[in-house]
């Protein structure tokens, strides 16, 4: 990592290196804190966390390669280490740091659903005419943006970093770091209003990222969004709506939903027009699809190329991941909220045979979280024919149902997980599609394994 020797590194987060003086111009090759990602020449820092504490791995760390430690204690080594306060704080300066020395553009995507969909698209675009790093799994807070902002290397020409946050001044903090060229906000809806209050808390957290992002910055919004299209203008500079209306720069026609096999569209980007055919299903999707071309457009990629990586999108596991066999399941379980309930329950209502959903809880809602879990109740009856579910928020959720769309035999309360698993395990029959979604913390990866 060109720039970063240990003198360097010790500055950059204000830390006192211990070492003998050959290493003191070392570059590292890379920066973890997993021992069990080490490399040669890497830098470990050294994390106390809730289950291990990193500086139990010193010695492991040191034989597998690395160059140097961050450590917030004294250690018995003859090998280069930093003195520290925080480990923890160490990585986000460092981070900051490398940033600041960097000649790359940075996207930095949040938004309260289809956060990493949209990265996901945005990079497919974007790889068609450029060497291009993104972040991986859900490296996306104040630890993976700066683990994920110090994997950038000299032939990465754009980054594509996502954000997520769930209270007040965390994307201050996180954009401190990232430094975007380019700020995309994919909506504003119900998520995290434990910490945020309502939708107007929510857009005022995600819009702290304006405040840390370059001067020259491009705003990409979705018009689509009420609190979203307020939006006129950040430092002067006229933001960039992609929507369904044709009032828009970048927006949509010819909407063809295939259900499980996709959507078919038209997507307007100025005066010109590409037809595209998006493999991931879910209307939702054709959002996703017009931010990634406006800008593949905005950073001078190709209409042909934006097409290309449009259609060449592959879904992540656990978003929107159909699962086809005897039944299809469509795995959506990495996390969910009203906004993203709903759109996956309509995904499922566009299935053949019967529709399953399979859903649970839905975590962060504040104070109106019994209301909204009723509320996916009632939306759930009326998108599907049977429903299974389990968590603090079941029985109301089968409260919530529509007497009159579903019957309430075919609505399913259980205890705990397994005892679900089981019962579906038993129900499902060739033909059936079965959605399986809740929040991440429910754990329900465990139904779509025990369904392949």
């Amino acid at each position: 990592m060109k720039g970063l020797s240990l003198l360097v590194i010790a500055k950059a987060v204000g830390g006192e290196l211990v070492c003998q003086g050959q290493y003191i111009n070392r570059e590292i090759s890379g920066a973890v804190i997993d021992s069990r990602l080490v490399e040669n020449d890497y830098l470990f820092f050294a994390v106390k966390g809730e289950r291990c504490d990193g500086h139990d791995f010193i010695n492991q760390v040191y034989e597998k390669g690395a160059l140097c430690t961050i450590v917030e204690k004294k250690i018995d080594t003859d090998r280069p280490y930093i003195i520290v306060d925080s480990s923890l704080l160490a990585l986000k300066k460092l981070a900051a740091y490398y940033r600041s020395i960097l000649n790359i553009k940075i996207i930095g995507i949040t938004g309260s659903v289809g956060k990493t969909s949209t990265k996901e698209f945005i990079a497919s675009v974007l790889c068609t005419q450029y060497d291009v790093l993104k972040t991986e799994g859900n490296f996306n807070n104040e630890i993976g943006v700066p683990l994920t902002i110090l994997k950038i290397r000299q032939n990465h020409e754009i980054a594509v970093i996502e954000m997520g946050i769930s209270d007040f001044g965390e994307m201050t903090r996180l954009s401190e770091i990232a430094k975007p060229d380019v700020c995309v906000i994919t909506n504003i809806g119900t998520c995290h209003l434990e910490n945020l209050g309502d939708r107007e808390g929510v857009l005022r957290a995600k819009t702290e990222m304006f405040g840390n992002a370059s001067s020259n910055c491009s705003v990409v919004l979705n018009g689509d969004d009420d609190k979203l299209i307020t939006i006129t203008d950040v430092k002067g500079k006229q933001v960039h709506f992609f929507g369904h209306s044709d009032k828009f720069k970048c927006y949509c026609s010819n909407i063809e939903n295939n259900g499980i096999d996709g959507t078919k569209c038209n997507i307007h980007l100025y005066s010109k027009e590409i037809k595209v055919e998006i493999p991931i299903p879910g209307e939702h999707m054709v959002g996703n699809a017009m931010a990634a071309s406006l800008i593949g457009y905005l950073l001078n990629v190709t209409m042909e190329n934006i097409k290309k990586g449009i259609e060449s999108i592959q879904s992540v596991g656990g978003r929107v991941n159909i699962i086809r066999g005897k039944y299809t399941v469509i795995d959506d379980c990495y996390n969910a909220n009203p906004v993203s309930m709903k759109a996956s329950l309509d995904l499922l209502s566009t299935a053949k045979g019967r529709k399953i959903a399979v859903i649970g809880d839905m975590y962060e809602l504040g104070l109106r979280e019994k209301e909204l879990h009723m509320e996916i109740g009632n939306y759930a009856s009326n998108k599907s024919d049977y429903i299974f579910s389990t968590g603090s928020f079941s029985e109301v959720i089968k409260q919530g149902c529509d007497k009159s769309a579903i019957s309430m035999e075919n609505v399913n309360i259980f205890e705990n997980i397994d005892d679900l698993i089981y019962n579906i395990k038993q129900f499902v029959t060739k033909g059936d599609t079965i959605l399986v979604k809740a929040s991440h913390s429910m754990h329900f990866e465990k139904i779509v394994k025990a369904l392949q």
